[in-house]
C-alpha cells in the first residue's frame, strides 16, 4: 500500500468544494486516522473561473472528468457530478477501466445503474463506495453493511428527501398553503433544478432503491418504487392530521414479503409523538429494523456541503485504510432479482375529498366503500359553502387495493368533485 492516497474530484459544486474544504483543514487528523496521507492531485468542471470560495491552484485541471478518471496521479475518483447519464457515468465507466476505486455521491446514477457498475467494478478489482447518495450525512450505508450484518433486515423505512420534509413542516407550522411554501422553498434553493425530483418523490426514490438493493440482497430496482409525490396535499390535510394526532410525511418503506420486494415512496400519516412525526424542516431520518437488533433510529442533516461532503470522506478514509466491500453488500454475482409487489399489508387510510352539497351525496360515497369492502371508521364533513362540501373519511384497516377500487367507483358517480386524495396511516 502506498504512503498517500491521490485524489481526483470530478465536480466542483457545492459537495465538491465541500471534500476540498475537509482535506485541507483536516489533513493530519485524516491522516492519523486513515493511516497514510490523502491528498488531492486533481480536480475538474466546466467553468475554471467561476469564484469557488476555496484554493485550488494547487491542483492539476480537467475540464474533461473523463481525462481525470485516466490521471496516473490519480489513484481515486470522487463523483460529486450529479446526473444518471452523460459525463457522470463515462468518468465513473472510465475510473474503474482506468483501475481506480470510485465514491460518489450520485443516486440517480447507481439507482439506474447500480448492478452494471457493480459487476464492472468487481471485475476491475475495485470498490464503489456511495455513503453521501443516501440520507446526507447519516452513516446508514455503513450501517446496514458493516453494523447490521448479522442481522436479517425486516424493513427500511424512513424520510429521505430534506426539501419535501422541510415543505411539509413549515406548511404545518405556519399554516401557508403548499403553493407559498413551494416558492419560498425555490426562493432559498432547496429544490433541485427540476423541482418534481424533489416533490415528486423521485430523488428520495433512488434512495430508497439503493437502501432496498443492501438491505435485501437484491439488485437494485429503481423502476419498481412506487411512487406518489406530495403535490396533492393541501394545508387542509395538513390541519386535519394534525386535529387527529398525525403528521404527514413523505415516508419511503421498503420490506421483502412473500410476494416479493415492495418499494414505496408515498405521502402517508405518521403518529405526530413519533420519531418521524417530530421530524422538522429539512433532517432525514431512517428507521432499520433487523431480527436481532429491533429497531435502530438514525437522524441528521440529509444535505448541504459539509454533511455530504463528510460522507464522501468516510468512504474515502475507508478505501485508503485498506477496508474493500462489494458495492451492496454482497457481491454483484449474489444479489438476487426481486419480484417488485405491492405493498398488500392493511392499513387504516385518510380520504378527503370534495362533495357537490345535495341530497344522497354522502350515501353514494358510502355505498361505493362498501362495495369495494371499505369499512368506515370515522366520517367528518367541514366548512363548505352552498355549491361544495369537503369531507374527511377514516377507514378501518384495508388494503391499497380496495381505496383504490373505492376511489375508482366514486369517479363514477356524480357527486364527487375532482380526485379524492387517499393517504395510508402508517404504524411506527
Amino acid at each position: 500500500m502506498s504512503d498517500r492516497l491521490r485524489l481526483g474530484i470530478a465536480g466542483l459544486g457545492t459537495v465538491g468544494i465541500g471534500v476540498v474544504r475537509i482535506v485541507q483543514q483536516h489533513a493530519a487528523l485524516i491522516a492519523a486516522r486513515a493511516g497514510r496521507r490523502i491528498e488531492i492531485t486533481a480536480v475538474s468542471a466546466r467553468d475554471r473561473t467561476r469564484n469557488r470560495d476555496a484554493d485550488l491552484s494547487a491542483y492539476a485541471w480537467e475540464t474533461d472528468p473523463v481525462a481525470l478518471a485516466r490521471r496516473d496521479d490519480v489513484d481515486l475518483v470522487i463523483e460529486v457530478m450529479g446526473g444518471s447519464e452523460g459525463a457522470a457515468r463515462a468518468t465513473t465507466e472510465a475510473a474503474l477501466a482506468a483501475g481506480k476505486d470510485v465514491v460518489s455521491a450520485n443516486k440517480a446514477l447507481l439507482a439506474l445503474h447500480g448492478q452494471a457498475l457493480a459487476e464492472a467494478a468487481e471485475a476491475a478489482g475495485r470498490v464503489i463506495r456511495f455513503e453521501a447518495a443516501v440520507a446526507g450525512g447519516i452513516p446508514v450505508i455503513k450501517a446496514l453493511t458493516e453494523g447490521l450484518a448479522g442481522n436479517e433486515i425486516r424493513r427500511v423505512m424512513g424520510v429521505m428527501n430534506g426539501t419535501c420534509n422541510y415543505i411539509l413542516t413549515r406548511m404545518q407550522s405556519a399554516g401557508l398553503p403548499y403553493e407559498t411554501v413551494f416558492e419560498e422553498a425555490r426562493q432559498l434553493g432547496y429544490l433541485e433544478a427540476d423541482p418534481n425530483l424533489d416533490v415528486g418523490g423521485i430523488d428520495a426514490g433512488h434512495k430508497l432503491a439503493l437502501l432496498a438493493a443492501i438491505a435485501f440482497g437484491t439488485r437494485v430496482d429503481f423502476g419498481a418504487v412506487e411512487l406518489q409525490g406530495i403535490g396533492q396535499i393541501s394545508i387542509d390535510d395538513i390541519r386535519l392530521a394534525e386535529d387527529m394526532g398525525y403528521r404527514i410525511k413523505l415516508l419511503g418503506v421498503a420490506q421483502m414479503t412473500g410476494r416479493g420486494l415492495e418499494q414505496r415512496m408515498s405521502p402517508c400519516l405518521v403518529p405526530a409523538k413519533s420519531p418521524l412525526g417530530q421530524l422538522e424542516g429539512g433532517t432525514n431520518m431512517v428507521v432499520l429494523e433487523g431480527d436481532s437488533v429491533g429497531q435502530i433510529v438514525m437522524r441528521g442533516a440529509g444535505a448541504g456541503s459539509g454533511p455530504t461532503a463528510s460522507a464522501v470522506m468516510a468512504d474515502v478514509i475507508d478505501i485508503a485504510r485498506g477496508i474493500r466491500i462489494p458495492m451492496f453488500g454482497v457481491p454483484a454475482a449474489l444479489l438476487a432479482e426481486a419480484t417488485p409487489a405491492k405493498a398488500s399489508a392493511p392499513a387504516a387510510y385518510y380520504l378527503r375529498m370534495v362533495l357537490i352539497d345535495k341530497p344522497g351525496a354522502l350515501a353514494k360515497v358510502a355505498a361505493a366503500l362498501g362495495e369495494a369492502g371499505v369499512s368506515i371508521n370515522r366520517m367528518r364533513q367541514y366548512g363548505h359553502d352552498s355549491a361544495e362540501a369537503p369531507v374527511l373519511i377514516v377507514t378501518h384497516k384495508t388494503t391499497r387495493d380496495a381505496i383504490d377500487h373505492a376511489v375508482s367507483r366514486m369517479a363514477r358517480t356524480d357527486v364527487v368533485l375532482g380526485d379524492p386524495v387517499a393517504l395510508r396511516i402508517e404504524d411506527i
